[in-house]
């Protein structure tokens, strides 16, 4: 076998970013095999070029915008009924593109990428195929396989884990062999074997890997300690980066790692679905590993010093909790002025998020998903609701990250108290940055999926919208990540309708106080010593202040963390419970504290920021 691998990952990823998939399996295939040329083609970043970077960047945000626009490609016969999905499915892009001309595009940059390279130089082309990225990499399999049918090729990612990947073997011709799981081992021992073919000592059975000729082998083949990895190789993405057009470069973002699977989940045995309920997001991992702090922070370091960037997104589905604070005081003493984002669990301590600012982590994803504990022990979060509450909060001041989050509606089984919930809760969180309404969906593999019977729904299936992209025999063979149910579909859509409307209105009123020339937070506080001043600004009309002195204004410091009463009145032994509970509840009445049970959090930001271990200051 020659001593040449391909790598290729397909449109919809973020084009600006190269792909941490390839970057780490040429690093480990290449300091494994000194001698193997090791090729990533990022084909997505030439197609984004082609089409013009905004317009791939909206279609690479619609699942399955992105799936039906290669569908097109792949099964031309299928272009009026495709082209009718798209334009439903891009009812709210603004321009809406016209079809037949991104697909004359898409089909001359494709043809172009596929004609580029000679493929027969490659004996093992792989394919990484994650979220959006079906369709794209089915079609480019086809086209290289029909100039090297010689050629084997090798799919792995997040979309190819069990029977997805199972499948995919069985309904394509083309496809030769499946990493389900972990890539790198599997991908090394693929390497090797068919490098000894000659001598017919080719063995590629291994955990992990799916061969039509050895069945499909169980269990992962996973790398036990993630220290052992070498820092992702990204230098074929910059060089296809450095072959454009000055006007069409820009500066990526680098992506990192420092754990693989879920943290949360990490307890559940091997053989149930763990983790929260709708998640899907570890399909390809067994366990929970993660690197150690200093290693990561030498690999930030090291990358940003040779591609000479700043910007850095950690690829964590999240980042592991321990040792968090930890790793962001030795990446703020690398001295850069770094620009990153992560995300984090809502638990995330106030000085936790402080170190991260300090670092440069200027935005984080933090798993909010819900506003109401009982829902949120439904989605199995281990989270309660003051919880999130008091992270959003501790998010709006200054030096410390900006806060994006999701908020689920829908999900199965909520009911008519979980939506009345989260109506309240949203009261009081209008201060802070809006959550994103995501509608749920059912992923394969998720907890959900695996017991649908504890969630009241039935018929689980590929999702009919497949339908529209694959022919009828080919769909039939699939086993797909977006998945259909029947049961209680139309209660849920009323039940969750008044909360999807105030969380439109929630983005319009935030917005229009952070305008231009206010960036203050909407509900803060100014530190007297002996007083403390409650600005609330609004929408319409004047700001609204309130004035705290003496012990009210203590305990409404002392409840910036999330307090219980029994702490409170411990505190504070001057004043009995009978003297406390008055002012909690008119805190909470105006809206300038939240209370959960016997908890209560203060919601006001300081105006200057938070200072560490801002329990303390009383």
């Amino acid at each position: 076998m020659s001593r040449r691998v391909a790598l290729l990952s397909t449109p919809w990823p973020l084009f600006n970013r190269p792909s941490i998939q390839l970057g780490t399996l040429k690093a480990f295939l290449r300091r494994e095999i000194p001698e193997l040329k090791v090729d990533a083609h990022h084909v997505y970043l030439n197609v984004a070029e082609a089409v013009g970077y905004d317009l791939y960047k909206a279609i690479s945000e619609r699942s399955w915008l992105s799936e039906a626009c290669y569908a097109a490609l792949l099964y031309p016969e299928r272009e009026e009924a495709v082209r009718s999905f798209c334009t439903i499915q891009a009812k709210d892009l603004s321009p809406k593109p016209d079809f037949k001309n991104l697909w004359r595009s898409l089909k001359v940059v494709s043809e172009r990428a596929v004609r580029s390279v000679n493929w027969a130089r490659y004996p093992l082309i792989g394919f990484s195929i994650c979220y959006g990225q079906l369709t794209s990499s089915l079609y480019f399999i086809k086209q290289i396989k029909k100039l090297s049918p010689h050629s084997k090729i090798a799919l792995g990612g997040s979309s190819c884990a069990g029977r997805m990947g199972e499948s995919l073997l069985m309904a394509f011709p083309e496809i030769d062999f499946v990493v389900s799981g972990e890539g790198e081992i599997p991908l090394l021992h693929l390497v090797k074997s068919l490098s000894m073919a000659h001598t017919k000592k080719a063995d590629p059975s291994v955990p992990g890997l799916l061969t039509r000729s050895t069945g499909s082998p169980k269990g992962f083949s996973q790398v036990p300690r993630l220290d052992d990895l070498p820092a992702p190789d990204y230098t074929d993405y910059f060089e296809t980066l450095k072959s454009l057009s000055e006007a069409k470069r820009f500066l990526p973002t680098l992506p990192v790692e420092m754990s693989r699977g879920c943290w949360w989940g990490k307890k559940t045995p091997p053989q149930q679905a763990g983790g929260c309920a709708f998640c899907n997001l570890n399909l390809q991992w067994k366990g929970y590993r993660s690197k150690s702090p200093l290693k990561v922070v030498r690999e930030i370091d090291s990358l940003t010093d040779r591609f000479e960037l700043l910007s850095v997104s950690f690829m964590d589905n999240l980042l592991p909790p321990r040792n968090l604070q930890s790793l962001f005081d030795t990446l703020a003493k690398v001295g850069k002025d770094f620009r990153v984002f992560a995300e984090i669990r809502a638990t995330t301590s106030l000085d936790e998020l402080l170190a991260m600012g300090a670092a440069g982590v200027a935005e984080v994803q933090v798993g909010i998903e819900a506003l109401n504990t009982p829902l949120l022990r439904k989605l199995n979060k281990g989270t309660t609701a003051i919880q999130n509450l008091e992270i959003m909060k501790n998010c709006e001041a200054r030096d410390v990250p900006n806060l994006t989050s999701n908020l689920i509606t829908h999900f199965p089984g909520s009911d008519e108290r979980d939506a009345e919930e989260t109506l309240r809760a949203l009261q009081f969180a209008a201060p802070f940055r809006p959550l994103k309404a995501t509608p749920f969906w059912l992923g394969y593999g998720s907890p959900v999926w695996h017991h649908p019977e504890d969630f009241g729904i039935r018929r689980v299936r590929n999702h009919p919208f497949y339908y529209c992209l694959f022919p009828r025999e080919i769909f039939s063979q699939l086993h797909l990540m977006l998945q259909a149910y029947e049961g209680g579909m139309k209660k849920q859509h009323r039940l969750w309708a008044g909360v999807t409307k105030v969380l439109k209105s929630w983005r319009t009123t935030y917005d229009d106080l952070h305008g231009a020339s206010n960036r203050d937070p909407i509900l803060s506080y100014q530190e007297g010593g002996t007083f403390l001043i409650i600005r609330e600004r609004r929408p319409y009309g004047d700001d609204v202040t309130h004035r705290l002195r003496g012990s009210s204004r203590g305990i409404y410091l002392f409840c910036e963390k999330n307090r219980s009463l029994s702490e409170i009145v411990e505190r504070f032994p001057g004043f009995g419970q009978e003297k406390i509970l008055p002012f909690l509840n008119m805190m909470v009445d105006k809206k300038l504290m939240f209370r959960e049970g016997e908890r209560y959090l203060s919601l006001a930001v300081p105006v200057r920021g938070f200072k560490k271990k801002s329990e303390t200051l009383i």
